[in-house]
């Protein structure tokens, strides 16, 4: 079988889309006979090889200078990839022109073509603008968005979903083919030992004494950024020098960080980690994990802590509830930044090291990337086998 991906979120950076379509590759390099090839936006346009994969990247504007995104706009590039590869299914990882482009495609070349719907994008940019618009303009331009998403989704053969809830929402807007298939953790390099978290805080400057806060992802009003600086604020005021925070992402609220860093004299900042291994030793040099996100589809970074050995606190009603593997007792129950310092303090003050050695066990039982790919793969097959009996 030749599976192609299909995004235009995709940062040489970072990013839960690349890492979920690159652990895709290796798996299917090291575990099948299957080939992959996967279509992206970039610098240049240019063809890499590999062992039954090649990433072609096609020459787009970039839309974000700090996270590298770029839109890609060249859909007759696009069009001529997949004419020349034929692949067997088409997963479109793509919201916007490049998902209908993968539609139109399937439909002319009778190829299946399948969705993941990575990014709840109506909530993510819709919420705030509602808000400058007031509660009628609000209501109309959220109608006007789950309108769009039925239309959309509902002409994919499947729309993979990363969370119950989210499938939950979408069926509740009319999406009729939504099929569930959590993201995983490479349970080589995300793992909670060796235990290197002296030499990783010796390397950041950071002394044994203060509880280490980590935030990983991009600094973004629709990852709620502002609310965890704000709570940080609070807490190095309420309890001066007991509390770090290292932030490993970049993006538009970065001097919204820089101000609390300066204010503080307690804020680690690294604007991107590429490296796994090097990410997997900051996971584990912290104590607790802070997800301030109330918009996540999956929060693929929280199950990598989790699986380092380093527990989560958050903000309940974030749809995290599925992939957090301890209890989510002194979470926040409102999204303030005087709500979650105070959970952060309570959080912080339990068994950390103990919390965390249960959730690493059950992460690498039940997330490890081969068993969700094995479940992604049936459903490949079973849509395959159904398209070519019944006929586009």
């Amino acid at each position: 079988m030749k599976i192609c991906d299909l995004t235009q979120f995709y940062s040489p950076l970072s990013g839960g889309v690349k890492r979920y379509v690159h652990e895709k590759a290796d798996y299917i390099r090291n575990g099948t006979n299957d080939e992959h090839l996967l279509i992206v936006p970039g610098e240049k346009t240019e063809r890499i090889d590999g062992e039954r994969s090649r990433v072609y990247s096609i020459r787009s504007p970039l839309i974000s200078r700090s996270a590298r995104y770029r839109a890609l706009l060249d859909l007759r590039a696009v069009g001529e990839i997949l004419e020349r590869e034929r692949p067997d299914i088409i997963e479109s990882s793509d919201p916007y022109q490049v998902g209908w482009k993968a539609i139109a495609f399937g439909k002319s070349g009778r190829i299946p073509v399948v969705a993941f719907y990575h990014s709840h994008f109506p909530e993510a940019y819709l919420r705030g603008a509602s808000k400058l618009l007031g509660h009628r303009a609000g209501k109309s331009l959220m109608s006007a968005a789950q309108r769009y998403v039925r239309k959309m989704y509902n002409r994919f053969e499947a729309t993979l979903v990363p969370s119950q809830p989210l499938a939950q929402i979408l069926e509740g807007w009319g999406v009729r083919n939504t099929r569930l298939v959590p993201l995983g953790v490479n349970t080589n390099n995300f793992i909670p030992d060796p235990d290197d978290s002296v030499e990783t805080r010796k390397a950041l400057g950071i002394e044994p004494g203060p509880k280490l806060l980590l935030y990983v992802g991009r600094l973004a009003p629709e990852k709620n950024t502002v609310t965890l600086f704000a709570a940080f604020e609070i807490l190095s005021k309420r309890r001066p020098g007991e509390f770090k925070l290292l932030v490993i992402g970049d993006g538009s609220q970065r001097q919204q960080l820089r101000r609390v860093e300066a204010g503080t004299q307690s804020v680690n900042w690294i604007n991107y980690c590429t490296d796994p291994l090097e990410l997997a030793g900051y996971y584990r040099a912290a104590d607790l994990f802070v997800h301030p996100g109330m918009q996540e589809t999956f929060g693929l970074v929280a199950l990598e802590s989790q699986a380092c050995g380093t527990p989560i606190v958050g903000i309940r009603g974030s749809r995290l509830d599925g992939i957090i593997l301890h209890d989510q007792e002194s979470w926040a129950e409102e999204n303030n930044p005087a709500a979650l310092a105070n959970a952060i303090e309570q959080f912080s003050a339990r068994d950390l090291k103990a919390i965390g050695r249960v959730a690493a066990q059950k992460a690498a039982a039940e997330y490890a990337w081969p068993v969700v790919f094995h479940r992604l793969f049936c459903i490949y097959r079973e849509v395959c086998a159904n398209y070519t009996r019944s006929g586009p």
